[in-house]
């Protein structure tokens, strides 16, 4: 008698439809405001300043100048629209700057860098005689 498959638990369905209501409500607010950048600034980018048309047009992104997605205020003073190489160079310069001024949590990396420091005896190493290659 073949067994049936079972069925998920209703804790993680619950789960699964939050996790979907969340997705839709991203993408909805991501193409509402996407729509208002486009109707109110031109088609360029606006680092390289290479031009957009409707053939190409999806590789023309929204960046939000504070990086803060859900600040989207009408008059579009939070968005620029940059292609997607200049797009992704911003969001690496920015990690980039966090992790140097220590806020490496926010840049998603975590604290503290590398522990093993491979040099630590080399001193020691060289003085006795036994890092020595000629040996």
């Amino acid at each position: 008698m073949p067994m049936k498959p079972k069925t998920p638990s209703s804790g993680g369905n619950k789960l699964d439809q939050a996790v979907a209501a969340a997705r839709q409500s991203r993408e909805k607010r991501e193409r509402d405001y996407r729509e208002q950048a486009l109707k109110l600034y031109p088609w360029i980018c606006g680092r390289c300043t290479r031009e957009f048309n409707r053939q190409n047009l999806h590789e023309l992104t929204v960046h939000h100048r504070n990086h803060d997605h859900d600040y989207n205020p009408p008059d579009g003073s939070n968005w620029e629209l940059l292609c997607l190489y200049c797009h992704d160079n911003e969001h690496q310069r920015y990690e980039e700057a966090a992790a140097a001024r220590g806020g490496m949590e926010s840049a998603g990396r975590k604290p503290g860098g590398a522990t093993h420091n491979p040099f630590a005896d080399l001193k020691a190493l060289l003085s006795s005689g036994k890092g020595n290659a000629a040996e």
